[in-house]
């Protein structure tokens, strides 16, 4: 998933590979150019912190995500699609674990990698065919990130090859908020319904063009 090839694949590595030995927060940057073989001026062409890092490292995972997971069948409920797109990211995280445990440890998050963890939720949600567009598609990614961000504590430390701990959780927060999303559903198709009544008629008076009064008539020229 990471291409070593690349100085930036080369940084992401090494980043991880510190992360797997010891806590997040304790690794320096100067620790992670020294890892990757690199002098430091390289990696800040690359990256300006350990969140830049992050991020980047969360959109390999979205794309390795949408490879990965199956096409929704047109029989298939929303919450088995679901299921099988968050199990599938799961799956591209697996050789990172011991890394993303050490990250989770250090507790700390800024606007940027917030930004990144639902902008997955997004592609988790267009993955499973579900509309992840407009007002409901920020309510619905809101409602996925909560049921994410704790299976996802779950799937560190499920130890089982199989993740029976980590299945048994997700198919038990998705069916909790299997009725909480379709409530959520009525509640945004209520508020758009309205806004479409409303909003028309609100611009059409603002935008109306007021009457423009009459020029008046031109005077006549003197008399030669």
């Amino acid at each position: 998933m990471i291409d070593t090839t690349t100085p930036k694949g080369r940084i992401l590595a090494a980043a991880l590979d510190l992360a797997a030995e010891r806590p997040w927060r304790d690794i320096s940057l100067a620790d992670i150019a020294e890892k990757a073989e690199i002098p430091l001026v390289d990696l800040k062409a690359s990256f300006d912190s350990k969140a830049e890092m992050l991020v980047a490292f969360s959109g390999l995972v979205d794309d390795e995500m949408l490879r990965r997971a199956p096409r929704r069948a047109p029989d298939q409920s929303t919450r088995d699609a679901l299921f099988e797109v968050i199990m599938s990211r799961f799956d591209a995280l697996g050789p990172y674990r011991a890394a993303l445990k050490s990250i989770a440890g250090s507790g700390f998050a800024d606007i940027a990698h917030l930004r990144a963890v639902m902008n997955a939720q997004h592609w988790m949600l267009a993955a499973a065919g579900v509309n992840a567009e407009g007002p409901a598609g920020v309510a619905r990614a809101a409602g996925l990130a909560t049921v994410y961000a704790s299976v996802f504590r779950t799937w560190l430390d499920d130890e089982d090859p199989g993740f029976a701990r980590t299945m048994a959780a997700l198919d038990r927060r998705l069916r909790r908020g299997e009725s909480a999303l379709n409530r959520m559903d009525e509640v945004c198709s209520g508020a758009q319904r309205l806004a479409s009544a409303i909003l028309p008629s609100i611009f059409g008076r603002r935008t109306k063009p007021r009457p423009q009064p009459e020029a008046p008539a031109p005077t006549p020229p003197p008399a030669a």
